[in-house]
């Protein structure tokens, strides 16, 4: 009885987070919200067969990850379906670079120490989710579905109706403003 009131309560801590992922994709607060009650109401029910071979919330999150999807293809099925934008603000992404591809010598990343230490630290994972909102829709979109969700390039291309060349710089561009964003605010800030 302990560990299922144990998980509940974490359900119940990492519900935002799990609301804030859902809406980044889905665009719409109601849909985000149906998806992860549907998420949290199949963990629940689906308790017992949870094997320990992941974190509770990691496990949560891959059944959101279904449900997201399933909500993107019921969105395209009514037209409801929001395209992906255009990027912003491309020229400060390209001045960081040299005509040769080269990193600029003040544009070069930090060092962010040992890794591990770092995704254990909570005040980076409130650094992550702020920059990650801080993404364009597109940036933010097509990142979390291929580097959290876990989809491959065809699949995020198929689900997303876009060109594979243009996935590539997405996820490029992403990568470089998610740097910078988490650079800014983990590394140059003092840590509470």
């Amino acid at each position: 009885m302990k560990e299922k009131e144990d998980r509940l309560q974490r359900l119940t801590a990492v519900r935002p987070r799990l609301v804030s992922f859902a809406l980044m994709h889905l665009r719409d607060r109601e849909q985000a919200e149906d998806a992860v009650q549907e998420a949290l109401v199949s963990a629940m029910e689906k308790n017992d067969t949870f094997s320990e071979r992941s974190g509770y919330e990691t496990w949560v999150f891959g059944i959101l990850k279904y449900k997201i999807l399933d909500a993107m293809r019921a969105q395209k099925r009514q037209g409801k379906w929001q395209p992906l934008d255009g990027e912003q603000d491309d020229d400060a992404i390209d001045r960081q670079f040299q005509q040769n591809g080269r990193w600029q010598e003040d544009a070069r990343p930090s060092s962010w120490g040992e890794p591990e230490a770092t995704f254990e630290n909570e005040y980076f994972w409130r650094v992550f989710d702020a920059c990650m909102i801080a993404l364009p829709d597109n940036a933010a979109r097509v990142f979390s579905l291929r580097e959290l969700m876990g989809l491959s390039t065809e699949d995020i291309c198929r689900e997303l109706g876009i060109k594979e060349n243009n996935c590539w710089v997405i996820l490029h561009r992403a990568r470089l403003r998610l740097r910078a964003c988490i650079e800014k605010g983990w590394l140059k800030e003092e840590t509470p």
